[in-house]
């Protein structure tokens, strides 16, 4: 896992000990060799990202990181509020994953909207769910 809240790391060890071989607390936008080497070292073949893209919690150029950190073959599942990937987004995920996607980065395997769960007023939140092999590295789009 990897956050760049220390409660988080604390809550996930307290809450869920088995669930991750480790958990780094870095901030993937700026430069931390001794975090990019442990990153690599464990050598990842999937990226998972819930719910988590797009609120301005985690920027565009901390996915990026992330995603280039994956071998070619690797994995990608995400899902993301539907809304972040429309023309319209001033997030930037919807222009990455549509590039990301135009030009071979990632080959889909599934990408489906469905019903994440209810407003508090009762309105269906739709998110996209997206699973993807990854072929090369992203570029961050300006």
């Amino acid at each position: 896992g990897v956050d760049i809240l220390p409660e988080a790391a604390k809550a996930a060890r307290r809450d869920r000990p088995h669930a991750y071989d480790d958990y780094l607390v870095t901030d993937l936008t700026q430069s931390d060799p001794a975090a990019e080497r442990r990153l690599r070292d464990f050598a990842p073949n999937c990226l998972v990202t819930v719910a988590a893209l797009g609120f301005g919690d985690i920027p565009p150029e901390a996915f990026v990181k992330a995603f280039n950190l994956l071998p070619a073959g690797g994995w990608l599942a995400m899902c993301i509020k539907d809304r972040f990937l429309e023309e319209n987004d001033d997030s930037g995920f919807g222009r990455l994953v549509r590039s990301i996607v135009a030009d071979g980065t990632i080959d889909v395997i599934r990408r489906q909207r469905y019903v994440h769960r209810l407003s508090v007023a009762g309105e269906k939140l739709h998110y996209v769910a997206l699973t993807a092999r990854k072929q090369r590295h992203a570029r961050l789009l300006r």
